[in-house]
């Protein structure tokens, strides 16, 4: 064993679980960090309070002299929290969180300071946006960003610092962020599901879009991540042979969990409970030290502000136990990889689940209505979903026997396909006898029957039904739920817009209520069947039958991006103004760039790697079984090492794989150097995939053979092995 794996496994073995002080109920923590509406009800007087409150509402505006008391009342919640610095926290085009601290602290005169935060500070600031993605919305040289409160997400503490959650958007006023164009998507959803909802009751004022997002990840122990150079800067290994047992037992998933683990486990959760985010679920997944953790179902923003906190908490609180997290879609060949899906429902202020069926055919009517609506939209838009969830990243996970394929289609169950086949066929052309309308609302009345055992998952659909909400489970671990949460409240607001005028149309005909919703849902249920796939969406026959449908298979990034360019999507999104051309565009170009630098740092790496690792590793090797057997033969004779052809096949194999290894590096080395000649990003990245890419693979498969065939004591990088089975 190497030097450095050797003292990286003894480091591993020296490992024991950190105790954690034990404190009360958990409960009683909960958002203790957090400055949440029963805090600001505390500290403000009650005309702010009312006014914070109805801002985080219905997104009424704040005036200046209610922000100045919410900061005031924000700053000594924060310094009574241990805080002496602030920070305006926002979601730049990087996937990440970004945030500049400044202190509370302010000198007033010779040996005298006060701490201050006025509602100036807190409402809009201007952090240097010249180093962060803009997709040409802004010159290098027009700095200037600004960030702008977000009431509706609460300010919490983290450390010493307290973080007000904000967008960021360009001089221009154009987004930079994934916070501002979300929040647009949201009230568009919030609108058009108001009124579609008033069909049924008056009384509902407001609907939120609520996500319940699952996030998986690997803990590696930090000596090993550290001694492996490609899992360090790329988030996975570029190369390694797959142990001999690695997923196969199905031993691990909801497995014990290791006792250092859970000891981990307690201590972030206990840091997420204390700033707000309700996990509740931990188990082990199905690759060897893969876990998961889950929330309870929150309002969408909020939700996602609470799973990039959780992302960031998570690499925090694993540096304390000696962890690194690994949150890459694909980190280890041969196991499965990492998502985050991404539960989606509707919620009404009068406290109705819009995807949950109720207790009478009304409500289920209402049901039905959302439900068919959200088919519609998936059909409709389906290549602009695919295209919310490519990156480079998650391009290793699609289509692999543990993901949705990249063919989006919508999983809705045997119970619930046989209601919306009876619902087209039953319905009357003309108007609806009475006896026709009982006959409905009795078969429509039995729906929350039908789903009381309707618990079939079908893990290979992208987008599934799974009882009162739809799961999109195509979502990349490292992504920000905000992408496809974009898109897919856009697509929904869109449909229903669509449906209600439609409705209204037939309302104007001489239909009554009822029967213009059903007819109208007729038609959509006709209209979106192709997007409904019960099978198994890992067969070749579902790719056949997906292409006789009509429905694209966009197995890459780069083929996937291209659809934020097309004439409808624009239209689409500047239509329900959550996005200008310009600012899609942009994105677009970011998302280009992205996926052509990922691929840059991983084929350097490998370069570096085979060059100043692995082949020095095997020359090594070689050099001593020439040695050994130079020493046989002076001992033993010619003519007695005739018949022993061990060492000199072992020698002769090695030099094939590392000959062959070479070459296809140096092929990649000249592709890459002629891709980064092309400006245009789009070829650029085609190039970087049809070029560079191909070539991973290959060199992988000879790399990983040298590691089987080299003296473990030679090999310098720890192996999977090690790395997924030393806890």
């Amino acid at each position: 064993m190497s030097s450095v794996r050797k003292q990286a496994y003894q480091d591993v073995l020296q490992r024991s679980p950190k105790e954690i002080e034990s404190g009360e109920k958990i409960s009683k923590s909960f958002g203790e960090k957090v400055f949440h509406l029963e805090v600001m009800r505390e500290y403000l007087p009650d005309e702010a309070y009312k006014s914070i409150k109805a801002a985080i509402a219905n997104g009424t505006r704040i005036e200046r002299r209610i922000a100045d008391q919410v900061a005031s009342a924000m700053k000594d919640w924060a310094l009574d929290k241990g805080a002496t610095h602030y920070t305006h926290w926002f979601q730049p085009l990087t996937g990440s969180t970004a945030e500049k601290h400044d202190a509370f602290f302010k000198p007033v005169g010779p040996g005298r300071a006060i701490e201050q935060f006025s509602g100036e500070l807190l409402v809009q600031q201007e952090p240097d946006a010249s180093s962060f993605p803009h997709g040409g919305i802004r010159n290098t040289f027009e700095a200037r960003g600004y960030t702008a409160w977000d009431p509706s997400s609460p300010a919490f503490v983290i450390a010493d610092t307290l973080c007000i959650p904000t967008i960021f958007i360009a001089y221009t006023g154009e987004a930079l962020d994934y916070k501002m164009p979300l929040l647009k998507a949201l009230h568009a959803v919030d609108e058009a599901a108001v009124d579609v909802c008033k069909y049924f009751d008056k009384n509902v004022t407001k609907v939120n879009a609520t996500l319940g997002w699952e996030q998986e990840y690997f803990l590696i122990d930090k000596a090993f991540y550290n001694a492996r150079p490609d899992l360090l800067m790329t988030g996975r290994v570029l190369f390694g042979h797959p142990p001999a047992k690695g997923q196969q037992l199905d031993d691990h998933y909801f497995g014990s969990i290791p006792e250092r683990v859970t000891t981990f486990m307690k201590d972030f959760e206990r840091e997420s409970i204390r700033l707000g985010i309700p996990v509740t679920t931990r188990h082990n997944e199905v690759a060897p030290n893969q876990f998961e953790c889950a929330p309870i179902f929150e309002e969408c923003n909020l939700a996602n502000d609470h799973n990039l906190l959780l992302m960031d908490l998570l690499e925090k609180v694993a540096r304390k136990h000696d962890f690194r997290v690994v949150l890459h879609e694909k980190p280890f060949p041969g196991l499965n990889g990492s998502g985050k899906h991404n539960n989606w429902s509707l919620a009404t202020d009068t406290g109705v689940n819009l995807l949950a069926p109720g207790k009478n055919p009304k409500s289920n009517m209402q049901f039905l209505t959302f439900f068919v609506n959200t088919i519609k939209a998936i059909h409709d838009h389906a290549d602009l979903l695919r295209a919310s969830i490519a990156s480079a990243s998650n391009d290793h996970r699609l289509g692999g026997h543990e993901a949705p394929p990249a063919i989006i289609s919508a999983f809705i169950g045997s119970q619930l396909t046989k209601v919306l086949d009876d619902l087209e066929q039953n319905i009357k052309a003309g108007k609806m006898t009475p006896q026709d309308k009982t006959e409905l609302k009795l078969n429509i009345g039995k729906i929350p029957q039908i789903l009381l055992d309707n618990t079939d998952r079908n893990r290979t659909s992208p987008f599934a039904f799974t009882g009162n909400k739809f799961e999109f489970r195509a979502v990349g671990s490292l992504a920000n739920c905000a992408q496809p949460m974009i898109i897919l409240n856009t697509i929904m607001a869109k449909q229903l817009q669509l449906f209600k005028t439609s409705v209204d149309k037939r309302i104007k005909k001489g239909d009554s209520k009822d029967e213009a919703i059903l007819k109208e849902l007729q038609k959509l249920i006709k209209e979106s069947k192709d997007i409904r796939f019960e099978g198994n969406g890992y067969g070749e026959e579902w790719v056949k039958e997906a292409k006789k449908r009509g429905l694209s298979n966009m197995k890459d990034a780069p083929s996937a991006l291209k659809v934020w360019e097309r004439k409808e999507v624009i239209e689409l999104f500047e239509e329900m103004n959550v996005f200008s051309k310009r600012e899609l565009l942009a994105r677009q170009e970011i998302e280009f760039e992205k996926y052509v630098l990922r691929l840059q740092i991983e084929a350097r790496l490998i370069g570096d790697l085979t060059q100043n690792h692995v082949i020095p590793a095997v020359i090594n090797y070689q050099n001593r079984l020439i040695d050994n057997i130079k020493g046989l033969t002076e001992v033993l004779g010619k003519e007695a090492m005739a018949g022993m052809d061990a060492q000199k096949s072992l020698l002769s194999d090695l030099s094939v794989h590392l000959n062959k290894m070479q070459e296809v590096s140096r092929k990649m080395l000249e592709n890459r150097k002629k891709a980064n000649k092309i400006e245009d990003i789009q070829k650029k990245a085609a190039a970087y995939r049809d070029t560079v890419k191909v070539h991973f693979d290959e060199i992988a498969y000879h790399t990983d053979k040298l590691e089987v065939l080299v003296d473990d004591e030679i090999w310098p990088f720890p192996k999977i092995r090690e790395m997924l089975f030393t806890s």
